[in-house]
């Protein structure tokens, strides 16, 4: 076995791979750039070494500096983690030239699997179900529509060697296909350096599930079942689970033989995972190979009991595996949920600065069984960077059941708190509040055909609101009575313990009656909103805590609470109100106060999020209609394009290419 490896990556998977490391009793090195010195990777190491400047293609991507520091670090053998290099066989090929190990599956499966083209045609051969297209290379964007338009569509424009959801555009019609063309293809150059291009038939309302493959180097392949990744957005997956809510045992065993099939027929070591896409019908094709460790691997991990690091590395230490197929089975069920800085109520775009709060919910099993683990990178105090993946964390839970795992996890995104940057979990905790998410009907236009508005928070039902305004209502009275306690002006019709009170939530005015109990810490008392039945509402909650955590008629509640000047914000479930305690008297007032209307900013365009202007579509002096794309702007490794809302002339265009610019700061003015 080992006795050192060197973790080629950064960020959560690289402090994952640590873990597993230091249990076998592994010494780990790290590496990292100029934005990753303080990284959480970095402190977790035994050693880290520095491997260049900020920009991943001149440090994590820069095979060189990555072979330099395993010399300078004596490490045997190299864990590449997932991105970057990991499913790069020139990388492969280094390491073993200079005598290394890699941890991951030899180079010619890289080579076969790793390319999209490649790998369906090798697929096809191999008796694996394929999706219909062209798999030979498009020169350019004339060639793509006409391809487009022989396959019918929509179609798929998919870079060869993309991954995680880059270098993918769907297109419905000739203008789409030629645009997708030329965004998948820098897409692709920018983040893996080859922008060949193919283009498939696109399955419509499918479903993504995966089979997760363990080879070793003697002859022995399993699958560990499938995971479930259909809730996408641009292609990227947001929510995972295992199993699948759609497979039956008989399409459940098809797709684990025919992806160990194809594992087999490429002479497949390490973990890998075989990619499907399933229509209603539970017809299956294969999609693509991912030759490495999935993000989503946790929850894998959670149903079987499998560590797959450790395997990958016993693998590479030549060691056969000590698990066949009939050892696996299924346990209960788990579910991922991908934190990312970006903000959801502005089409989820990037969001980057310091991390000033960033507190996860405890790991380990809860008060009801159900598991929780949180797989990250940062800390409070970290730093998001532009340059790489806006990811935060991966949260997971596992319960007996689906509907276990799917309350596990509404409670502890409502209990994770991150601040100082947007972020998704809003947004994650609607999912899970969602009916069609909770009834398994997925399919990867999900979030397309539920959100196609964006999003502007959950929807909420009396319920909800009823739990906010309480939530709103006990904290104003703690509030108030700490206020009159600290003033000694404690009276019982006139402080905290008047018993008629109006809870704002927004614009909506509730009348609350405080019917009897203690209003300090702990709060114990029972409150009644108008219309509805005396609820009992118990909490040690304490002014400035940004967590409220307590009980509702004996049911646990969390929530979280943020002040914003005289108003507390409390969020759960991914609903969002601004509340308010306020006398029957100054709700009266209240309610007369006109609203402050936003400023009209319709004459400008502004840059969404913090990012580098890639390029300037339009002139001054240009007429442009709605829809007409004016620029584009790259943020995290994505390129998103900037349309014109209306038709407008443009008066003053103030940036230029290669500029970074900051949020909202003003890309160009119209007349």
């Amino acid at each position: 076995m080992f006795k050192k490896i060197l973790i080629a990556n950064r960020g959560e998977i690289a402090c994952r791979v640590i873990k597993t490391a230091r249990r076998m009793g592994i010494a780990a090195v790290a590496v990292y750039s100029d934005a990753d010195r303080d990284a959480l990777h970095v402190t977790m190491a035994d050693e880290a070494i520095a491997i260049g400047a900020a920009p991943a293609s001149e440090s994590y991507l820069v095979i060189e500096r990555i072979v330099d520091a395993c010399r300078k670090s004596g490490a045997e053998a190299v864990h590449p983690g997932y991105g970057f290099l990991s499913e790069n066989s020139a990388f492969a090929k280094a390491l073993s030239d200079a005598g290394l190990v890699f941890i991951g599956p030899p180079t010619g499966a890289i080579e076969t699997m790793g390319d999209k083209i490649e790998s369906k045609t090798f697929a096809g051969r191999a008796d694996v179900s394929t999706v219909p297209g062209h798999m030979g290379i498009i020169a350019d964007a004339d060639e793509a529509v006409k391809i487009a338009g022989d396959i019918g569509y929509p179609v798929m424009i998919k870079a060869s060697a993309g991954g995680g959801g880059k270098g993918m555009r769907i297109a419905w019609n000739d203008g789409q296909a030629r645009e997708g063309f030329q965004l998948a293809g820098s897409e692709a150059r920018s983040s893996f350096g080859d922008d060949r291009i193919f283009i498939e038939k696109f399955i419509e309302n499918p479903r993504h599930i995966e089979i997760q493959v363990l080879a070793d180097g003697h002859g022995n392949v399993v699958h560990l079942f499938e995971r479930e990744c259909s809730i996408q957005r641009r292609n990227q997956k947001v929510i995972e689970e295992a199993p699948s809510p759609f497979l039956d045992e008989k399409t459940r065993a098809a797709m684990g033989a025919q992806a160990v099939a194809l594992a087999k027929a490429v002479g497949y070591q390490s973990a890998g995972t075989v990619e499907f896409i399933v229509d209603k019908a539970r017809n299956f094709y294969f999609l693509e190979m991912n030759t490495r460790l999935q993000v989503e691997h946790p929850v894998t991990e959670l149903i079987t009991g499998i560590d797959l690091v450790e395997q990958m590395i016993r693998v590479a230490a030549g060691e056969p595996l000590q698990i066949s197929q009939d050892d696996l089975a299924i346990e209960g069920w788990a579910v991922e949920s991908r934190v990312y800085a970006e903000d959801p109520y502005r089409n989820f775009l990037p969001s980057i600065g310091r991390l000033t709060r960033y507190r996860p919910p405890a790991e380990g099993p809860d008060d009801a069984g159900a598991v929780v683990r949180n797989d990250t990178g940062v800390y409070e105090g970290a730093e998001i960077s532009r340059f790489y993946d806006p990811m935060i964390a991966k949260l997971c839970t596992h319960a007996p059941t689906r509907a276990e795992a799917i309350s596990a996890m509404s409670d502890a995104l409502d209990g994770f708190l991150v601040g100082g940057i947007r972020h998704n979990i809003p947004f994650l905790s609607a999912l899970m509040a969602h009916p069609r998410w909770q009834s398994g009907d997925l399919t990867t236009a999900f979030i397309d055909e539920e959100y196609p508005d964006g999003f502007s928070g959950a929807e909420a039902g009396a319920e909800e609101l009823a739990i906010l305004a309480l939530i709103a209502a006990a904290a104003g009275l703690v509030e108030r009575d700490r206020l009159d306690r600290l003033s000694g002006r404690l009276r019982p019709h006139s402080g905290a313990m008047a018993k008629d009170w109006v809870v704002g939530l927004d614009a909506q005015m509730l009348p609350l009656r405080l019917v009897a109990g203690q209003v300090g810490v702990p709060f114990e008392a029972e409150l009644q909103l108008a219309g509805g039945g005396i609820r009992a509402v118990r909490s040690n909650w304490r002014p400035g805590n940004p967590l409220w955590q307590g009980t509702i008629d004996s049911r646990p509640v969390t929530a979280q609470l943020s002040n914003q000047g005289h108003r507390l914000v409390v969020s759960r479930r991914g609903v969002e109100r601004s509340g308010r305690l306020l006398t029957p008297r100054i709700a009266e007032i209240d309610v007369l106060m006109p609203v402050k209307e936003p400023p009209d900013m319709s004459r400008y365009l502004l840059c969404p999020m913090p990012g580098l202007v890639v390029s300037i579509a339009v002139s001054e002096g240009e007429s442009v209609e709605a829809g007409q794309a004016l620029a584009t702007v790259e943020a995290m490794k994505m390129e998103n394009v900037l349309r014109a809302e209306r038709n407008c002339v443009v008066e003053n265009v103030n940036v230029s290419a290669g500029d970074s610019l900051s949020v909202d700061e003003v890309i160009m003015e119209f007349q």
